[in-house]
């Protein structure tokens, strides 16, 4: 196996570092503290196609695979954790509409998604249906001429600011076989939305419910074909996990690069911190925990692009163990600064409030751990190499 980049990941690499560093990095603290949708930043990273990175190349996607895409997604969360992982849900959305709408759904909205005209937000959590999301409550009633869209939705990232809702709704049966998907306008009437979420991290984009009372939604917007939905939902957070992951690892990794430049030049006891052997076992620790978590998701991502059959067991791995280290990573270069880490004029709390969430989105990781026990606790099953 070769672990290098080729020539092409290396430009991608470049071409993301170089709009992290000048575009997000920037203005991340201030994005934090006055909890500022930067939609314009975004739709800079659309000129560039990183809103498009994995969608069809017929409606102005990259056409990327999954392992590239998490190469630039690392990049640019070295930058801004919290805008980059709205561009990943962004991005989730979009292959969806390029993978599963119907043409003239594809031309109407798919071209300005990947070049960030449109925003996107994905709709699938509600009130009693988080971690089952199989039990969701949401419907949608073909009346013949259109379906007509009743329910409601939580913790949505971007609602209230993002143009297009691919949502998740019950047009059939209970269980998964009776749940679809649909692209649906946001500016739609009967749609509303609840106030902004007061979070933890995550501050630079919004999280609102959004309520549907009687939306009418054209028959065209259906995606694929009714009863199709939980599965597209589950084939998208394979990838979302991937992406949520790569997050994770990029924070972890801009925290341990501030730590370690840190400790270098803080003085104790007349010498570097850095020279004291505790903290240098320290920074060991959380540099090979955290090659490993960046080789995990890459695995991961590779199994998914060439359509393993235990894809979506190395996706749930790659998030359970990436997020879990990610955040350990920021929390150690937290105590690297003492004190100095607990203050909002570093940078350091913002990574471990934003990173927090990580291991609860795309499925928490007490659900990843189900899903990987499901699968080494199958009949016959094999080892998970």
């Amino acid at each position: 196996m070769n672990f290098n980049l080729n020539e092409d990941q290396l430009a991608y690499v470049e071409l993301a570092q170089q709009f992290s560093v000048n575009e997000l990095a920037p203005h991340a603290a201030r994005w934090d503290a006055e909890a500022i949708f930067p939609i314009s930043t975004l739709k800079q990273a659309g000129e560039l196609g990183f809103c498009g990175l994995y969608s069809d190349p017929t409606i102005g996607g990259l056409g990327l695979s999954r392992l590239d895409t998490a190469l630039i997604f690392e990049q640019l969360a070295m930058g801004c954790t919290t805008t980059t992982a709205m561009l990943t849900i962004h991005n989730m959305a979009t292959w969806m509409v390029s993978s599963y709408a119907t043409n003239a759904t594809k031309t109407a909205y798919g071209p300005k998604l990947t070049r960030g005209e449109l925003l996107a937000s994905y709709c699938l959590t509600e009130p009693n249906a988080g971690s089952n999301a199989a039990a969701l409550a949401t419907k949608a009633v073909n009346t013949g001429t259109e379906y007509v869209l009743t329910g409601n939705k939580v913790f949505i990232s971007g609602a209230g600011e993002t143009d297009v809702l691919v949502v998740m709704a019950r047009t059939g049966e209970a269980g998964a076989n009776g749940v679809s998907a649909f692209v649906v306008d946001a500016t739609s009437e009967g749609i509303s939305f609840g106030r902004k979420e007061h979070k933890m991290g995550w501050n630079a984009q919004p999280t609102r419910a959004i309520n549907f009372d009687q939306v009418q939604v054209p028959l065209d917007n259906l995606l694929g074909q009714e009863g199709d939905g939980f599965a597209m939902a589950m084939q998208g957070l394979d990838g979302g996990r991937i992406n949520i992951a790569t997050v994770g690892v990029g924070t972890a990794q801009q925290a341990l690069n501030d730590a370690l430049a840190y400790v270098q030049q803080r003085q104790q006891f007349g010498k570097p911190i850095a020279a004291f052997q505790g903290l240098q076992f320290k920074l060991a620790d959380m540099n090979t925990e955290l090659v490993a978590a960046r080789q995990m998701v890459r695995l991961a991502a590779f199994k998914l692009d060439n359509k393993d059959a235990d894809a979506t067991t190395y996706c749930a791995m790659a998030k359970r163990f990436a997020t879990d280290i990610g955040y350990q990573v920021c929390d150690e270069a937290l105590q690297c600064f003492g004190g100095y880490g607990y203050m909002k004029e570093y940078p350091m709390e913002r990574y471990l409030r934003d990173s927090r969430v990580h291991r609860i989105l795309e499925g928490t990781n007490d659900i990843m751990r189900v899903i990987i026990a499901r699968r080494m606790l199958a009949n016959d099953a094999q080892p998970i190499l």
